[in-house]
C-alpha cells in the first residue's frame, strides 16, 4: 500500500497519478488527518486490507503532495552509515553504535520543493531511504523490527555545512533543520510491498548528473538494527521518522569541493517507492 499527505488529507494511493481520499472511502471511519490515521496504523491497515477502495478518486498533482507524516514526535538522523561515506568524511566507519542526531520537525517538506540556499553557507545533498514508524516501539528485538515500521519514503537530509561544523562543537542538527531542508515522500509504501526492503537502490542527481549510487544494502547499521538500537535508549512513536544515512558522492567529500547552487534541481530517488524533487533558489 502506498499512503500519501495530499492537500493535508490522508490518501490511498492507486495509482501513479489517483488517490482515494482515507475519510470518503472508509465514510468516516478515519479522519482526514494523516498524523492522526499513522497514529492508529495498525488498524488502519487491518482495515484498508479487506477494504472497498474502488469509490471516487482524486487526482494526485504532485505538487501538491506534503510530508507522509507531517507531525513526527521524533525524527532520527543517522550518521557515517555507509563505509564509502564515512571514509569521504574522513572518519572511521562506526562498529557498535552509529552517530544520531536529529532534524528538527521545522524543516520537514513533502516531496516536490522549492528550497532557499543560506547566504554565506555551502549547502549539501544526502540522499536517504527514510522508515516512519507505524506503532510504540520500546527495546524490541531486529526480528520484531519490521514488524514496527509503517513505511519506506525516499528522503534528502539537507546539509548547510558551515553551520554544521562551525565550532568549537558540530552543530549537526542546526545546520541539517534550515526550512526545506527534510524533504520526503512522495509517500509512504508499507514494507510488504518490497521483495527484500532491505537491499533497495538509492541514487540522486544534479540537473541530469549522477552525484550519488548505492543500496541500502550496503547500510551498515540497516533499519531493523537502527530500530533496536533506538528503541533500547528511547520509546519510538507512531509517525516518527529515520533518515537511515546517505551513500558516498556528497558535495564536502569531492575534490574539489561541491556545492549546490541557485537554479540546480537536485532529483532523488529509491524504485519501488519514487522520486523527489528540489529547486534552489538564492536567499531574497
Amino acid at each position: 500500500m502506498r499512503f500519501a499527505n495530499y492537500e493535508g488529507r490522508a490518501t490511498i494511493v492507486v495509482t501513479e497519478t489517483t488517490g482515494v481520499d482515507v475519510e470518503t472511502v472508509s465514510n468516516g471511519k478515519f479522519g482526514p488527518d494523516p498524523a492522526e490515521v499513522l497514529g492508529h496504523w495498525e488498524v488502519f491497515v487491518d482495515w484498508a486490507r479487506n477494504a472497498d477502495l474502488t469509490g471516487p478518486t482524486v487526482a494526485i498533482d504532485r505538487s501538491r503532495l506534503g510530508p507522509p507524516s507531517p507531525e513526527p514526535t521524533q525524527v532520527f538522523a543517522i550518521g557515517l552509515n555507509y563505509s564509502e561515506h564515512a571514509a569521504e568524511s574522513g572518519f572511521e566507519v562506526p562498529d557498535r553504535l552509529p552517530p544520531v542526531f536529529t532534524k528538527f520537525q521545522s524543516s520537514l517538506t513533502g516531496p516536490y520543493t522549492t528550497v532557499a540556499l543560506p547566504a554565506g553557507g555551502n549547502t549539501d545533498w544526502e540522499v536517504e531511504l527514510v522508515a516512519i514508524i507505524g506503532r510504540v516501539t520500546r527495546a524490541v528485538s531486529e526480528v520484531e523490527a519490521w514488524s514496527c515500521v509503517a513505511g519506506l519514503s525516499v528522503g534528502q537530509d539537507i546539509s548547510e555545512r558551515v553551520s554544521q561544523l562551525a565550532g568549537p562543537a558540530p552543530q549537526f542538527s542546526l545546520g541539517k533543520s534550515f526550512p526545506g531542508f527534510s524533504p520526503f515522500g512522495p509517500w509512504l509504501v508499507t514494507p510488504d510491498e518490497f521483495a527484500n526492503p532491505d537491499d533497495l537502490e538509492i541514487a540522486c542527481e544534479i540537473d541530469g548528473e549522477e552525484v550519488q549510487r548505492g543500496r541500502t544494502s550496503e547500510l551498515i547499521f540497516n533499519v531493523p538494527q537502527l530500530i533496536s538500537i533506538l528503541s533500547r535508549q528511547v520509546t519510538l512513536y507512531p509517525g516518527d521518522l529515520i533518515f537511515t544515512g546517505t551513500p558516498a558522492g556528497v558535495g564536502v567529500g569531492r575534490d574539489p569541493q561541491r556545492f549546490l547552487k541557485p537554479g540546480e534541481t537536485l532529483h532523488s530517488w529509491i524504485p519501488g517507492i519514487g522520486e523527489i524533487k528540489q529547486t534552489f533558489v538564492a536567499t531574497t
